[in-house]
């Protein structure tokens, strides 16, 4: 009798192994890893992206309102100085925002610019006349381009309503820095990284009715 419960009990013990192993092998990747990466706010839980996106707005303003005073000063073209100011208003506004939300949502944000950036600038900072007007718009425009789909993929699937708010103002000025620099007639497009590959899109599949309509 002890022996055959002893028999059950490692019967049972092995199908439940087994099932641990399935279930572990049938959820998705990540699932347990991955949700320590999201911390759960009142307005929706924050992600890598949604933070990454902080960073990156605020990290734009520490370089481009020194660049954009620069471009005030330093620059020849009439159409780089106005842009210049706009970056530097626009900015000042979007900084003081990015600010804000990252304490409200705790997430650390930085408060100098990247190693890239400070490269830019210490380029910036020794020209002036045309050859600063050139660079100010290849540079920056670049960088926008950068900007500008980072926010538009957090926009498209973040889970945060804060964020979501934050990316549409973000997105606005964004999108018209790039208008404002590509107007200084100074931007060369093809310096600039091509659109990503489009995944194939599959053949409509076609009815008889098509057919017959063909």
């Amino acid at each position: 009798m002890h022996r055959l419960l002893r028999g059950e009990l490692l019967m049972f013990g092995g199908f439940a192994v087994a099932a641990t192993v399935t279930i572990l092998l049938v959820l998705p990747t990540g699932t347990f890893a991955g949700s320590t990466q999201y911390t759960q706010m009142d307005s929706g839980p924050i992600g890598p992206a949604d933070r990454d996106l902080l960073v990156r707005v605020r990290q734009a303003g520490l370089w481009e309102i020194p660049v954009g005073q620069w471009a005030q000063t330093r620059g020849e073209s009439p159409s780089v100085k106005e842009a210049g100011r706009q970056m530097v208003s626009d900015h000042t506004k979007l900084d003081a925002a990015t600010r804000a939300l990252a304490a409200k949502l705790k997430v650390p944000i930085p408060d100098v610019a990247s190693a890239d950036q400070q490269s830019w600038m210490a380029q910036l900072s020794a020209e002036k006349g045309s050859a600063f007007d050139k660079d100010f718009a290849a540079l920056l425009r670049a960088a926008h381009g950068k900007v500008f789909a980072v926010v538009a993929n957090v926009r498209a699937g973040t889970r945060n309503d804060e964020i979501r708010k934050f990316a549409n103002t973000a997105n606005t000025v964004v999108l018209k820095h790039m208008t404002l620099l590509e107007a200084t007639g100074l931007v060369d497009y093809g310096e600039l990284p091509e659109p990503p590959t489009p995944t194939p899109v599959p053949p409509v599949a076609t009815t008889a009715a098509d057919t017959r309509r063909q």
